[in-house]
């Protein structure tokens, strides 16, 4: 499966932001899917990550409250809306796609993701 993100950009602390990821070729539905993000000089850090089915998913601590991550299995594309955004929020930001779909529970864990998008860029600065 191929992975294009896209809808990063430059927005003031206490904005909001939309991400968005196409999956192209494979079976969308056969995968979980989750964002991550490095910042410069940091190594790559879990944000969200959804089921195969829209179930359960899981949040960093730092995004709890903050982030919404979901899937729209017709159209192959998995959103991060993000809301209250922090300078520290800046980074760049990728989605990836868990082959393993038989995980009752999602990964947090960049290792588990098979395939990856080329990441889109969020800036927050005033």
């Amino acid at each position: 499966v191929q992975l294009q993100a896209s809808g990063g950009g430059l927005v003031q602390p206490g904005g909001s932001l939309t991400l968005s990821c196409q999956a192209s070729g494979g079976t969308f539905n056969n995968y979980n899917m989750g964002w991550f993000r490095q910042a410069p000089g940091q190594e790559r850090e879990f944000v969200a990550a959804i089921p195969w089915n829209g179930g359960r998913t899981l949040y960093h601590d730092s995004m709890r409250g903050r982030a919404t991550i979901t899937r729209d299995n017709a159209k192959k594309t998995v959103f991060l809306q993000m809301n209250s955004l922090k300078p520290e929020d800046t980074a760049v930001y990728y989605c990836a796609a868990d082959q393993n779909a038989a995980r009752t529970i999602v990964s947090v864990t960049w290792l588990s993701y098979d395939y990856w998008g080329q990441g889109t860029l969020v800036t927050v600065s005033s």
